[in-house]
């Protein structure tokens, strides 16, 4: 994830032009495929200090964005995961085992883990394959047993693993390594890949013990462009097209957090990416302030019937399944039959966007009921198409369920 550690932007940009081909091709006849630890079984949700706080963690921060979790209603509407990212380490001891920040965290690790945990919710941690994190403190490499034993003692629940400093390594052994080293805690821990999908992860990430693999460079708070080594929302969506199949319960692509509330874009906008992300069946990890939110970003995240999209237990990404200028339609199978369809603008302008049954492979004369996600109504019962006008930058996000036969 966040290589805005200067010395690793070059590298990680110069990488990205060369790894766009599967990793350790050449071994793949004597790599052992973990088998499943039976985590994640629907894309995890949480919270994660990165995309707000970056360097600035604390276990007083930790701590209250734990109580806001629960006091905003986001625990009860699925939330679990605590995860504290980059800069909590400061160096190791005369064992090698990995410190926190006696500054930042004066009581330990184990203490912030043991607060969330007793407001119902699990507690995630950061580290990296390499000799460095990405903002320079202590990485795993030939520590990853010890740190996982620790992090078990600690009662870690997931870990997120990035990729800087990584030199020499081969992607899918070094995630290995540590995916063997987490369960040989006999602890269970969801396992996040985080190589910003250099060298194809979702070819391998779960034989490698992975529940989530990031699938592009970084996000930022923006809809459309890039910024260094990070992309916009769209600029992140557009990658995601054509890597459905590699999804299930279990393994998850991650386009990365939800910036949903971080002041960079419109509510609208925020909707979206919240829209979208459901509907890839996507981790839903937001990224703000959550002591701090508006009554309007806190209804974005806590709208149950997109997370029911995101958490639907088919367990199936959603497509890409039409695309015209500024207008794109993205669909999700359901269970009991059902789907999840976003009409997508691009754009500037409002756009009038027909959805078509044809594009949902149902016929046409088949009469179909629609629910609007974001009004939380009902639309009149529709054959053939379907067309609606979606403001600008924006999205109309809708579950179809075919019309029951009466009697």
């Amino acid at each position: 994830m966040h290589s805005h550690y200067s010395r690793h932007i070059f590298v990680a940009a110069i990488a990205l032009l060369l790894a766009r081909i599967p990793v350790g091709l050449t071994e793949a006849r004597h790599f052992v495929a973990r088998p499943a630890n039976n985590l994640a079984l629907t894309p995890p949700m949480g919270w994660n200090s990165w995309n707000h706080f970056a360097c600035n963690v604390s276990a007083s921060l930790i701590e209250s964005e734990a109580d806001a979790m629960v006091a905003s209603g986001m625990r009860a509407a699925g939330y679990r995961y605590v995860v504290i990212d980059d800069c909590w380490q400061v160096g190791r001891d005369e064992n090698g085992n990995i410190l926190a920040d006696p500054q930042r965290f004066p009581q330990g690790i184990k203490a912030v883990a043991d607060y969330v945990h007793a407001r119902g919710l699990k507690f995630g941690i950061y580290s990296d394959v390499g000799d460095h994190t990405c903002q320079g403190r202590p990485g795993s490499r030939g520590h990853e047993y010890q740190d996982a034993l620790q992090y078990a003692r600690w009662g870690v629940d997931y870990l997120k693993y990035d990729w800087c400093d990584s030199g020499g390594l081969d992607a899918r052994s070094a995630y290995a390594t540590m995916s063997d080293a987490l369960r040989a805690t006999g602890r269970p821990i969801v396992f996040s890949i985080c190589n910003w999908g250099l060298y194809q992860p979702w070819l391998w990430g779960a034989q490698a013990g992975g529940n989530l693999w990031r699938t592009t460079q970084d996000i930022w708070d923006h809809w459309l462009g890039t910024r260094g080594f990070s992309l916009g929302v769209l600029d992140i969506l557009d990658e995601q097209a054509g890597l459905a199949s590699y999804a299930g319960p279990g393994h998850w692509n991650d386009p990365d957090m939800l910036e949903v509330g971080n002041g960079g874009m419109t509510e609208a906008q925020y909707r979206a990416q919240f829209s979208l992300w459901a509907v890839l069946a996507a981790p839903l990890i937001a990224g703000n302030d959550l002591s701090r939110m508006s009554p309007a970003i806190r209804a974005i995240l806590t709208n149950r019937e997109v997370i029911a999209v995101d958490q639907d237990s088919l367990g199936m990404e959603g497509r890409r399944v039409w695309k015209e200028g500024d207008a794109e339609i993205w669909v999700k199978p359901l269970m009991q039959g059902a789907e999840a369809v976003v009409l997508l603008n691009r754009g500037d302008r409002p756009l009038r966007i027909r959805l078509d049954w044809s594009m949902l492979g149902l016929p046409g004369y088949l009469p179909l009921e629609f629910r609007d996600l974001w009004r939380h109504e009902e639309l009149p019962v529709a054959r053939h198409s379907l067309t609606l006008q979606v403001p600008p930058t924006a999205v109309t996000m809708l579950r179809e369920t075919p019309v029951q036969p009466s009697g």
